[in-house]
């Protein structure tokens, strides 16, 4: 075969494996919203009496692929209409050389017979003779019909590609009052269905082959006019960017190549340069605004806790995929448990001044909480009020023992607003906040308010605390900065008082309640949560001696903390000789446990590298794959003779810029250099002067970390996605980006 032929087939076949051309029509919102609107299109009902008239193309340029995906349209849009010889009447036209009634709109009176007789439509073929459908209906009007007696819906199925003139045509049939919407299947032409559909045109525009957004589209349309409804009248019509995308193929000059080619005058064949061209696939993009129904969706109210997922499920239900840390856990919350006798009334402020958005966040604390700390075993009885100009005890106090009975009658105490009458609200607890049943002696729990409020009260609350706490009811206060103030003259100390500065941050006290509503005084940080890492110098500049003293140390500190997978984790690692985690965060559940696994720490001397040891708790400790919990504060405390460190200042650094505090505590007469480098630009350095006196700066050390806790962390750092997943803060949470080739909430799948 001559050369030049070679390259023309070479050509050729370029060209054939060429992907063909896939058209979208793309809605530029969140996955979040696309679910809601994939919900809301099955929610959707047209109950009215119209004429649904339905004009699928079935033409070669359609394809019978196309063409089956047109009667699946046409089959879900049938499944939200209320058909019957009085109320919607359907029927369906095939088009393609020339129209072809499939049935009219008077043959079936039911839903089921209606989709049947759609399903066995058979492709016929042929050229794409748009416009003899149209002068058809406009000789012949809908087949069926009540002749324009009621609403003229007609829903035209096509590629766009119309092979007669169809404007004029297109014209005369919506001056008649025909309602159209012109459907893309295939690769439609945009322009031509603009030029068939009905006005507004982005309103009556659509696209088959995504059948829910398709449908949804057309319902909102429809909605307008009370023809269709929604099942919730929480749903709402709203206007959304989005796209009409052809990925095309074009061709692109890559150079020229030597081809070869006969000469008639000499009858020789030549060598010159031939161009040689490359195919490319490009996104030609048209800009729009498409107009969906959303429904308001159970992951609004952002149920999931600790960095978990929320994924819906229906219009009611959903589903946490959680941390590993939380997994098993409802709503991946905490699992507490209030071992103490108490009655607890939570009184809601229902103010106008605290707001509807507020009120909804504390009912979301309360279910919260008695989810995570109520148990069949509790000893704990919980109740609920509410006021704002008067006092209602929606959920009297031990009324439900059952936690979802308890949760679910949360959701129907309303929003009252009206003036914020706290002190009167008070004043009403002490008199009949825990009912008229006295239990008296060593039966009688400890009664328990606590207050939930983000607003001052309009009326003066010290008198009435003052009342309240002499009826023996201990008070606690919740609340927003502002109110701090008189949060802590109506609970009579700042000891009883928990405030947070943002609204989210109200979610993360709920260990500090369960805290305080057991004792007034808790040890450590009052239960709240913590990833806490001991990294001990066990190198021969230390010798065996101090280092039992750091041991002993470590574990009198332990001692402050509530240790359980939900509230403190406590990990050690030691390094002399070598670097060797002796626990990690999620080895042992209980204090009893890390007490004794302490005292069993190895010393091993030889030189000690305090960076290598801070690097292999970066990338093998304080990891989410190893137990570190997302949101949850995380604390390294070094304890080190000042030897081994200088090139401990880098990793020290990114732990720290990777949302791990570092404390660094350094025992000898004289403060190394290399030590107060490596403490880093906060007061993050501990000198003891000798072994001997560390215990001497344990409140110095307990109240570092405490104040650690309490700092506002990333739920991104550490990353909760493994293998390389690329972690994204969003809306109080986040979501994992992962590599190609792996999948799952945290990438954790192949």
């Amino acid at each position: 075969m001559p050369s030049f032929l070679l390259l023309e087939a070479a050509c050729i076949f370029l060209f054939s494996r060429v992907t063909p051309s896939l058209p979208q029509q793309e809605v530029l919102v969140s996955k979040e919203t696309i679910g809601k609107i994939s919900v809301a299109s099955k929610m959707m009902w047209c109950s009215a009496a119209m004429d649904v008239l339905f004009l699928l193309d079935g033409s070669h340029s359609i394809g019978k692929g196309s063409f089956e995906r047109s009667k699946h349209f046409a089959i879900t849009v049938c499944d939200a209409l209320d058909i019957s010889s009085e109320m919607v009447r359907v029927g369906a036209l095939q088009f393609s050389s020339a129209p072809h009634l499939e049935f009219p709109l008077d043959s079936f009176s039911t839903r089921q017979e209606v989709k049947a007789k759609i399903k066995k439509m058979v492709f016929k073929g042929g050229r794409t003779e748009t416009g003899l459908a149209l002068k058809y209906l406009l000789r012949t009007g809908f087949p069926g019909g009540r002749n324009g007696s009621v609403p003229q819906i007609l829903i035209l199925t096509t590629d766009g590609k119309s092979q007669g003139h169809v404007a004029l045509l297109a014209k005369k049939l919506k001056e008649r009052g025909i309602t159209v919407f012109a459907v893309g299947v295939r690769f439609p032409r945009w322009e031509e269905l603009h030029m068939l559909a009905s006005e507004p045109r982005e309103q009556h525009v659509l696209l088959a082959e995504q059948v829910e957004d398709a449908t949804n589209g057309l319902f909102s349309t429809l909605s307008h006019s009370a023809i269709c409804t929604t099942a919730s009248p929480d749903c709402q019509v709203g206007a959304y960017p989005c796209e009409h995308k052809t990925l095309e193929t074009v061709r692109e000059l890559s150079g020229n190549v030597l081809c070869w080619r006969g000469s008639r005058q000499t009858r020789t064949v030549l060598a010159t340069l031939c161009p040689f061209y490359s195919w490319k696939r490009v996104f030609l993009t048209q800009p729009a605004t498409c107009y969906r129904t959303t429904c308001p969706g159970p992951c609004d109210s952002q149920p999931c806790q600790n960095g978990g997922t929320c994924i819906p499920e229906g219009l009611d239900s959903y589903h946490c995929l959680c941390p590993l840390a939380f997994r098993g856990e409802a709503n991946c919350g905490l699992k507490l448990s209030l071992e103490c006798r108490i009655d607890v009334l939570f009184l809601l402020d229902s103010s106008a001044g605290t707001t509807l958005e507020g009120f909804l966040r504390a009912k979301a604390f309360v279910k919260r909480f008695v989810q995570a700390a109520l148990s069949e075993d509790s000893w704990a009885r919980v109740g609920v009020a509410v006021y704002s100009k008067e006092l209602l005890v929606a959920v009297p106090v031990g009324e439900y023992q059952d936690v979802p009975d308890l949760v679910q009658s949360l959701d129907s105490i309303p929003f009252s607003g009206g003036p914020t009458l706290t002190g009167s609200a008070l004043r009403q607890v002490a008199e009949r906040g825990f009912g008229s049943a006295v239990r008296t002696g060593q039966h009688r729990p400890r009664r328990v308010v606590v207050l939930l409020t983000e607003s001052r009260s309009q009326d003066e609350v010290a008198g009435p605390a003052q009342h309240a706490r002499a009826r023996e009811l201990f008070l606690l206060g919740v609340g927003s900065e502002a109110a701090r103030v008189e949060l802590e003259e109506i609970t009579g100390s700042p000891e009883h008082v928990i405030v947070y500065t943002d609204p989210q941050d109200l979610f993360s006290q709920i260990p500090e309640l369960q805290g305080r509503l057991c004792s007034r005084t808790q040890p450590g940080c009052r239960a709240q949560s913590l990833d806490l890492v001991f990294m001990l110098d066990a190198s021969a500049s230390v010798g065996p001696e101090n280092f039992a003293h750091m041991q002993s140390f470590m574990r009198s500190c332990t001692l402050q903390f509530d240790v359980n997978p939900d509230i403190t984790q406590v990990g050690l690692v030691v390094y002399g000789s070598q670097v060797q985690t002796v626990f990690g965060l999620e080895t042992h559940p209980t204090r009893t446990a890390v007490l004794q696994a302490m005292s069993q720490a190895p010393y091993q001397g030889g030189v000690g590298s305090a960076g290598t040891a801070l690097l292999h708790i970066y990338d093998k400790v304080m990891t989410v794959q190893r137990g570190a919990r997302p949101g949850v504060p995380k604390a390294v405390v070094m304890l080190t003779g000042g030897r081994g460190v200088e090139d401990a200042a880098v990793p020290a650094q990114k732990l720290r810029d990777n949302g791990v505090s570092v404390l660094v505590m350094g025992v000898g007469p004289i403060l190394r250099d290399a030590l107060r480098r490596l403490a880093g630009p906060r007061d993050t350095l501990i000198h003891v002067a000798a072994y001997s006196d560390l215990q001497y700066h344990q409140d110095q050390l307990i109240e570092w970390i405490c104040g650690e806790a309490k700092r506002p962390v990333n739920l991104c750092k550490p990353s909760p996605c493994t293998n390389e997943g690329t972690c994204v803060l969003q809306n109080g949470s986040y979501r994992c980006e992962c590599r190609d080739g792996w999948e799952g909430p945290h990438c954790e799948n192949r």
